[in-house]
């Protein structure tokens, strides 16, 4: 795979990706020469052992031509050149030319003679160096070439070993057979790489993100409490110097309506941190208040369905699955700008699912890489968690309006 092959996933990220990809490149490098040291010594072994009856020299000259142009190939891979890499694939002809034209001139003898006929095998060699490059294109336009260039050899060769049709179309469709594994494991091998690659990305990403989310929580915490409890604290401190003043009792009123706002506030912000409910209650009666909460704070009709979902169930994936709600209630609040959500929870297979609905303005595509490009790592870091745990986290849009998020995780049932 070329260095700078476009991936379409953000600058920072790709360099990263392409350092990992760089490096399998020249491992794949590495193996290619390994593997062409062994070709190379089974055409001198042929070259040397089963002499050609004619243009021994001829054959003689290709292989010790081959010999070192390979070792020169050998030491320029052990520099890691970037350009090395780009290009390595085309050295792949020379080995295809090289057995093509020793095999072709130790075939040129009218009597019997072995030396084509074995040296014809090292083509088998060829798409197994061909199957160590990560792009597919390029073992797929070594491949095709390699089968007609063993059929010529092969034909050629017919009249020095008398060798007859039947086998030379047979050993054919072994090769062609062999190629065509070569470019599926090719395929699958720059699949895997890629997979590899992203996540490694993704969990660096992950781990810078997570230094400074500490900081911004303390933010957020702070943002909250200065613009809904202590407003409603020092409306409070107002009235309450005023009550003394006038003893109006609609000072009073207002006094209390703002303390009582003020510990809403604050037994919502608490129940964000952590769910008391849930370690006393159980997973349903905890939804239902950050429902509530959720509800009061966005303005939004909540509606829970539960059907099948026993009230004091507990499940191993309670904490999880309330804190991927949290954060899903949390997005739907800031940015959806909806007016109803539905809720629906099941427990189904061993597992429990959420599913997640509201009528706001629904998600673009490629939003959630955005968000995570500027640092807004929430629904990254919970689908990372659920598929950590087995499950997984859908968003998609709604079939009028708005967005739907879907949660799976496996669970087990525990006692109330």
């Amino acid at each position: 795979m070329g260095p700078r092959e476009p991936l379409g996933i953000p600058l920072a990220q790709e360099t990263e990706l392409q350092a990992i990809l760089l490096d399998h490149a020249y491992r794949g490098v590495r193996v290619q020469v390994v593997l062409r040291g062994i070709l190379v010594a089974f055409v001198l072994a042929v070259v040397l052992w089963i002499a050609p009856a004619r243009d021994r020299v001829a054959c003689d000259t290709i292989a010790a031509i081959y010999a070192v142009w390979a070792i020169g190939v050998a030491w320029l891979a052990q520099r890691r050149v970037e350009q090395l890499v780009r290009f390595m694939w085309l050295a792949l002809f020379v080995d295809l030319a090289a057995l093509a034209g020793l095999a072709i001139a130790a075939s040129s003898s009218v009597n019997q003679s072995w030396t084509s006929d074995v040296l014809v095998n090292g083509f088998f060699m060829i798409p197994l160096l061909a199957a160590t490059q990560l792009r597919p294109w390029v073992c797929t336009a070594v491949a095709v070439p390699t089968v007609g260039v063993y059929l010529a050899s092969s034909i050629a060769a017919k009249q020095a070993n008398g060798e007859p049709w039947s086998s030379i179309v047979l050993r054919t469709g072994i090769l062609a057979g062999i190629c065509v594994g070569s470019i599926l494991l090719c395929r699958l091998a720059r699949y895997r790489v890629l997979t590899i690659g992203r996540l490694v990305v993704d969990r660096s990403q992950l781990i810078t993100e997570l230094t400074t989310l500490e900081d911004r929580e303390r933010q957020t915490l702070s943002e909250d409490l200065h613009d809904g409890a202590l407003q409603y604290v020092l409306a409070a401190r107002q009235d309450l110097e005023e009550a003394r003043e006038t003893a109006d009792p609609t000072s009073f009123d207002r006094l209390a309506h703002a303390l009582g706002e003020s510990s809403q506030l604050l037994r919502s912000t608490m129940t964000q941190l952590h769910s008391a409910v849930l370690d006393q209650a159980g997973f349903l009666p905890a939804l239902r208040d950050l429902a509530r909460v959720s509800g009061e704070r966005g303005r939004l009709e909540i509606t829970i369905d539960a059907e099948g979902w026993e009230e004091s169930w507990r499940t191993s994936a309670d904490r999880i699955l309330l804190a991927t709600a949290r954060e899903l209630l949390t997005n739907v609040v800031k940015h959806a700008q909806a007016r109803a959500v539905r809720i629906e929870l099941s427990w189904r297979d061993g597992g429990a699912r959420l599913r997640m609905a509201d009528d706001g303005r629904g998600i673009r595509p490629g939003e959630i890489e955005q968000q995570l490009a500027h640092g807004h790592i929430g629904l990254t870091s919970r689908r990372v968690r659920l598929e950590a745990a087995g499950g997984s986290l859908t968003l998609r849009s709604g079939e009028l309006s708005g967005t739907v998020a879907e949660v799976e995780v496996p669970a087990v049932l525990r006692a109330g």
